[in-house]
């Protein structure tokens, strides 16, 4: 079973941002939003990368691919679920596209280091 939970992080930094963020008051069409989603390390500092992009309304922790649902951070960070951590990023595809928001993907994560990520050693960094 593959699980996938969202906001239900214990997000020590409190950094999850609401899906009503609206970028320096300008009137936001939900409808014309999209998802995607990284699995890039450690998730609070993939959002600080991803949450100061122009273009992104929301950057949300979380974790998928194990087989607990609703895992604690404690759990994850202890290898007992299966979970990788990953943000799922809403944005705004007029202003930024699917492959800019890849390219920083890219520029930020190195997939060769297993079940690290710089400084964060565990097998929720793969």
């Amino acid at each position: 079973m593959s699980v996938m939970t969202f906001g239900g992080c214990e997000n020590k930094s409190n950094n999850i941002q609401s899906e009503n963020k609206k970028d320096s008051g300008e009137i936001l069409n939900m409808d014309n939003l999209e998802k995607a989603t990284f699995g890039s390390g450690c998730f609070w500092c993939t959002e600080a990368i991803f949450e100061n992009l122009k273009g992104v309304h929301s950057v949300v922790s979380g974790y998928a691919g194990g087989q607990v649902l609703n895992p604690t951070y404690e759990e994850v960070c202890a290898g007992k679920t299966g979970h990788a951590e990953v943000t799922q990023i809403t944005y705004d595809p007029s202003v930024i596209s699917y492959d800019e928001l890849l390219e920083v993907f890219w520029k930020t994560h190195d997939p060769t280091t297993l079940n690290r990520q710089g400084n964060d050693v565990g097998t929720q960094y793969r």
